[in-house]
């Protein structure tokens, strides 16, 4: 019951950062591990799971959408084969080699938001460069929001930044949310036909994403972003500092008589 509980609460806060400011990845990824399941089968869950939010967050914002129709169609094309290639990726990454970088993907996900703000307004100095500048960007971001993901949101919220200082908060919220939306769809559609996903748990973590990451986008005006977004440094710091002991500290052998535990979901 607190396997469930705890896979449920974190995708539904999940999908309301992921609304908000991004990084939800950083929560549903670790709940998954932490409950048993092995590295790329959690990655793939959780890309499964979250899609369903981002769809919700992304019809949450669809009043926005008209006024970026131009900027929309270039960066979703590069974001569907961004997040194709990068999951890709990550199905052809052997799964002992996929566990060893996870903590140090999750640590980069993790300074990002730590550094985020500062690093959106250093990137304000330069101005608005060429459009295609900014396509260009997207590329890598969906990349590796294809392969894992954690931090995707902020990423993004850089490069729009680039587009110069007309549009507010929640217009950058919505290009972030549809193309989240994009990159995840054919990282999603990868995953699902290699068989790696968790179906039970996925099931019921999309199910809280989605009703976080609706009610989340119908709210967000009312939302201190500053402060969701300190909550999710502080969550990413932990959840790194605990995916770093589990990965590389060896876990201690079981005396004698010590039942033996039940080997990773996947591994």
């Amino acid at each position: 019951m607190l396997t469930w509980l705890l896979l449920g609460g974190s995708a539904f806060l999940a999908g309301a950062i992921n609304a908000i400011a991004g990084g939800g990845t950083l929560l549903t990824f670790p709940a998954l591990v932490f409950t048993g399941t092995a590295p790329l089968p959690a990655n793939a869950t959780s890309t499964v799971a979250l899609w369903p939010g981002a769809v919700a967050s992304a019809w949450g914002y669809r009043g926005v959408f008209s006024e970026e129709r131009r900027a929309l169609v270039p960066l979703v094309a590069v974001s569907l084969v961004g997040g194709l290639v990068g999951a890709l990726a990550a199905l052809k990454t052997p799964g002992e080699t996929f566990a060893r970088l996870v903590p140090f993907l999750m640590l980069f996900a993790a300074v990002l938001f730590s550094v985020g703000d500062r690093l959106r307004a250093w990137l304000a100095r330069f101005g608005a460069p060429r459009p295609w500048l900014v396509v260009l960007a997207q590329l890598p971001i969906s990349l590796y929001g294809g392969y894992l993901g954690g931090g995707i949101g902020l990423l993004m919220l850089a490069a729009f930044t680039l587009l110069g200082g007309s549009r507010d908060l929640n217009r950058l919220n919505a290009l972030k949310s549809v193309l989240g939306l994009a990159i995840n769809l054919t990282a999603t559609l990868t995953f699902v036909v290699s068989g790696l996903i968790d179906w039970e748990r996925a099931v019921v973590m999309a199910a809280a994403a989605a009703a976080g990451g609706y009610l989340a986008a119908r709210v967000a005006l009312r939302v201190d972003v500053r402060a969701v977004k300190r909550l999710v440094v502080a969550i990413a710091w932990v959840m790194t500092a605990l995916i770093f002991v589990k990965t590389f500290l060896p876990a201690p052998r079981p005396s004698a008589g010590q039942v033996v535990p039940r080997p990773v979901r996947g591994a």
